[in-house]
């Protein structure tokens, strides 16, 4: 304790100087801690607008991921409501939705468009996607939905098409014949994705099997409570069910992957620049104080302190900086984190997307913590970078020093 006290008292001897590297390390740490809040915020919702679309968890024929399907609903599930009341028994799944992957044509009578469908429980799929599914016009469909169906906003647009309009769906039925059904739009919605919504169209599930001529749907999507649940719920699906494939969200969401990678690398510069700028910063100060004190060092060796004491002398006061600037720096970047959330900003759409979306910082434990280690160990070994030379002076020189 007396040795952290003189380590602040040589720390007051230059207010000035102490001030403004304190506000270094405390701007270094702010601005890392708002960065890395960003990036796990960014994280956390691609995740779990990943997870929605595909489910935690899908479940499917053993060849439906690893072979194309040379007809519709070739690998198709005939034993899908079996396979959800097992996992149902489950007390981490919270939904289990048939899905039936459609394409083909979509007319309005004059113009005729490639349309990529999916036969859901539409309710129950406007539920589990949540914000990810946005409604722009008219309402989900009442009931079962037999001929209502919602379309992306951009493919209803260029149809012409709003609430009300009539409309033809043309696909391949799995007996390789052409089937036609007349339907409804419902509503209007978009998924933020503008390639998506040029060619979406949520049907009913009794509506895609009846387009199809099948029984069967294409995968089972499964619900968790907690996207954090999936590991541990693909393991035990997986190893109690050898008949299905179980795939989870992170290997179907390629774009997660990939902006993840990206993000990882942009905020790594990043954080790899801020501590470069902390580090030289700290190290040019205390450069600057083992300058002035050289004198002193060279009375401190000839009283017989020892150049590892000396050293350790301003390992402490580096460390104190770097402990009041990380304390500053977390009180900045949680008010800053709490400002940005009360002014509801909201960001511009990110490439290939048409919704902003809302700028959120994570005040994050764990972050906070290993952003303020990193700092003050930055400190100590900027102190330590400026001070061993003049240590290991010899004392006549040290005490001729002008």
């Amino acid at each position: 304790m007396k040795a952290l006290r003189l380590a602040w008292r040589n720390i007051l001897r230059n207010r000035r100087r102490s001030f403004v590297t304190v506000l270094i390390a405390a701007l270094g740490t702010a601005s890392l801690l708002v960065a890395g809040g960003f990036a796990l915020y960014s994280y956390d919702a691609l995740r779990e607008g990943a997870a929605r679309e595909f489910g935690h968890l899908t479940v499917a024929h053993p060849d439906y991921f690893e072979r194309d399907e040379e007809t519709p609903m070739q690998y198709g599930l005939a034993d899908h409501q079996a396979v959800a009341a097992t996992l149902a028994q489950d007390a981490r799944v919270r939904r289990s939705l048939p899905r039936i992957a459609l394409s083909g044509l979509i007319s309005n009578g004059d113009k005729s468009m490639i349309f990529v469908g999916i036969g859901v429980d539409i309710r129950a799929e406007a539920e589990v996607r949540g914000p990810f599914l946005k409604l722009v016009a008219g309402a989900l469909p009442a009931g079962d939905g037999a001929t209502s169906v919602l379309l992306g906003a951009d493919l209803a647009r260029s149809l012409g098409a709003r609430p009300g309009t009539s409309l033809t769906l043309l696909a391949t039925t799995t007996a390789g014949s052409m089937n036609a059904i007349d339907v409804e739009v419902a509503g209007i919605v978009s998924t933020g994705w503008r390639e998506m919504d040029k060619r979406l169209v949520y049907t009913g599930l009794a509506t895609g099997q009846r387009l199809l001529a099948t029984d069967r749907v294409s995968t089972l999507s499964v619900f968790l409570d907690r996207t954090d649940s999936t590991p541990a719920m693909l393991a035990a699906a997986a190893a109690g069910d050898s008949h299905h494939a179980y795939k989870p969200w992170w290997e179907q969401a390629f774009y997660y992957q990939s902006v993840r990678q990206l993000y990882n690398r942009i905020f790594g510069l990043l954080g790899i620049i801020i501590a470069a700028l902390v580090f030289f910063s700290v190290a040019n100060t205390l450069t600057m104080a083992v300058v002035e004190r050289t004198r002193e060092i060279g009375t401190l060796r000839a009283l017989g302190a020892l150049p590892a004491e000396i050293v350790a002398e301003f390992l402490r006061e580096g460390a104190l900086i770097g402990a009041v600037g990380t304390l500053l720096g977390m009180l900045l970047a949680a008010g800053v984190a709490q400002l940005v959330l009360g002014l509801d900003l909201q960001m511009p759409p990110p490439p290939g997307r048409s919704e902003t979306y809302p700028l959120k910082v994570y005040v994050d434990a764990p972050l906070y913590a290993v952003v303020s280690c990193l700092i003050v160990l930055l400190c100590a070994v900027a102190a330590w970078f400026a001070s061993r030379k003049a240590a290991r002076k010899s004392i006549v020189a040290a005490l001729g020093h002008v």
